[in-house]
């Protein structure tokens, strides 16, 4: 065998054993350092960058534009190690020599200016959107406002997880989403604001509202919302426990593009208010491993869905910030097993998908031009609807606001404290005085609540926070007045919205249509009609 040039041909694999150049004997006849020949090694075979957050990343200069770790399980220090073993027989590299190179190649990837290191879908230079397949060989699915196509190689820089799955290969296929509808027990309107939502999901560069799958016992909750994870980001592991704390939580949001949080019954406050960041944009600032002063940010921005049986469970920020969709029970006629729900689609989802980039291909194409008369919460969400709607001749914008005001609703009916302030108002008018006088007037539960407020300062503070929520039902909060005494106390005035008209027809739900189309089965070629 030549050691120093040529392939070894094992069973199952090619190993290669050329030694790189700076890995050739000194003048005493003895090789480099170990560390010295493993750079060598990696020099030959990557280009090294450094992400907008700060981590080091090797990218193959003849293979997919993905970025991978210098340092974990699926990292390049791992690959490293097992072609220095193969490339010098009889030698491992020792610990200390792995860690010596990584070091050295962190400071090559520092040389350069921080590049964008995207996860599962990024934002091209040309403003097209590139949707990671997570293939081995590095394809991607480009859409633009001129339509989409399969890309050998993505234009965009992406890393990897091992929380992700590879998407299959979308195909064309006119019928892709009523054989999605088929599958799922929710009316057309809600279908249509599903299907938007799941367009906008490979938007980058905009907030998504939380998707919540509400419904009782038996409407196949957790199984609609890990097809939808399935669809935008599939993962091994679609659907998630709440996290037990904010660590926890950046852990999972770092390494998924969308994810699931399944049966949702409370949600305490710390996880809202990290919801909520997460679905406009959030950052977390730890202390590196193994130093003292040096830190490492988590940043992100996701596509989040929850499934709960009531939608009480929101507080008053995340119940601005969801898209509440109502499962029907499902019949006995029309249950499935979850094996031939899964395997029906398996079978669909290369349509399905192909379906959405038509979807999201005719909304980038009209998405600069739209222009809303108001601007509601979530206001680069609602154009993308406006644009859907434009595109596909739907009213999914206007149903958006209509269930946002019923999701306002429930989460006040679920807040003890909100409900008396809405009594109270009811009763008085307006009604003024300080946060303090506002504890003493409201009637306090004989069982207090965690979220009822124990003093001023916190009363003051969850008026605040309620604003958003009261307003919706026709309650303005002022707190920019003062009392004319030596104290100055801040003054909170509640009273009923200048001529407000209750909401009748935003708060009541549209007629539902049927919830099953006809939809021609997986492999038959006949229109639905034909096979009765």
């Amino acid at each position: 065998m030549n050691e120093t040039s040529g392939a070894v041909n094992t069973p199952g694999k090619t190993v290669n054993t050329r030694r790189p150049a700076g890995a050739r004997q000194g003048e005493d006849g003895k090789p480099p350092p170990a560390a010295a020949r493993i750079v060598a090694m990696a020099r030959e075979q990557y280009r090294f960058v450094t992400s907008t957050d700060g981590r080091p990343y090797a990218v193959a200069i003849d293979g997919p534009n993905v970025a991978l770790p210098l340092r974990g399980k699926s990292g390049v220090r791992q690959r490293l190690a097992r072609q220095f073993a193969d490339t010098y027989p009889g030698e491992v590299a020792s610990q200390s020599a792995l860690a010596d190179a990584m070091t050295v190649l962190e400071g090559l990837a520092e040389d350069a200016d921080p590049v964008p290191v995207n996860l599962r879908v990024g934002r091209a230079p040309d403003g097209s959107i590139v949707v990671d397949l997570a293939s081995t060989d590095g394809r991607a699915v480009v859409v633009s406002g001129i339509g989409w196509q399969v890309v050998d190689r993505a234009p965009v820089l992406f890393r990897r997880s091992g929380a992700m799955a590879p998407m299959p290969e979308p195909v064309l296929d006119g019928d892709g989403l009523a054989k999605l509808h088929a599958l799922l027990n929710m009316d057309q309107t809600a279908f249509r604001q599903l299907v938007a939502w799941l367009v906008a999901a490979w938007i980058p560069d905009i907030p998504h509202p939380a998707l919540v799958c509400k419904g009782e016992q038996g409407t196949g909750k957790s199984k609609a919302a890990q097809m939808f994870i399935n669809l935008v980001d599939p993962s091994p592991a679609a659907k998630r426990s709440q996290p037990r704390d904010e660590k926890a939580w950046s852990r999972q949001a770092f390494s998924s593009w969308a994810l699931c949080l399944d049966n949702v019954s409370t949600i305490p406050p710390w996880l809202s208010d990290t919801l909520c960041k997460a679905v406009t944009g959030d950052g977390v600032v730890d202390r590196a491993l193994y130093t003292d002063d040096d830190v490492v940010v988590l940043t992100f921005k996701r596509v989040l869905a929850l499934t709960t049986i009531d939608a009480g469970a929101l507080a008053g920020d995340l119940a601005e910030r969801v898209l509440l969709l109502d499962l029907q029970l499902i019949d006995s006629e029309h249950r499935r097993s979850e094996e031939e729900l899964d395997a029906t689609f398996e079978a669909v989802r290369p349509a399905v998908l192909g379906a959405l980039f038509d979807v999201l291909a005719c909304a980038l194409a009209v998405l600069p031009t739209v222009r809303l008369q108001s601007m509601p919460r979530m206001a680069d969400f609602a154009r993308v609807l406006a644009a859907v709607d434009q595109t596909q001749g739907w009213s999914t914008l206007d149903d958006y606001l209509a269930t946002s005001a019923d999701v306002a609703t429930d989460a006040l009916e679920g807040d003890l404290f909100a409900m008396a302030i809405a009594r109270l108002v009811d009763q008085a008018g307006t009604w003024q005085g300080t946060a303090s006088q506002l504890l003493d007037v409201l009637p306090a539960p004989l069982v207090r609540p965690p979220t009822w407020p124990k003093d001023a300062t916190r009363a003051s503070g969850r008026v605040k926070r309620l604003a958003p929520l009261l307003r919706s039902i026709g309650i303005t909060v002022d707190d920019t007045q003062r009392s004319r005494d030596r104290t100055r106390h801040k003054l909170l005035t509640l009273s009923h919205t200048p001529d407000d008209d209750p909401p009748a027809s935003a708060a009541s739900a549209p007629e539902q249509g049927p919830l099953w189309p006809e939809v021609t089965p997986p492999g038959d070629d006949r229109k639905p009609s034909e096979q009765h």
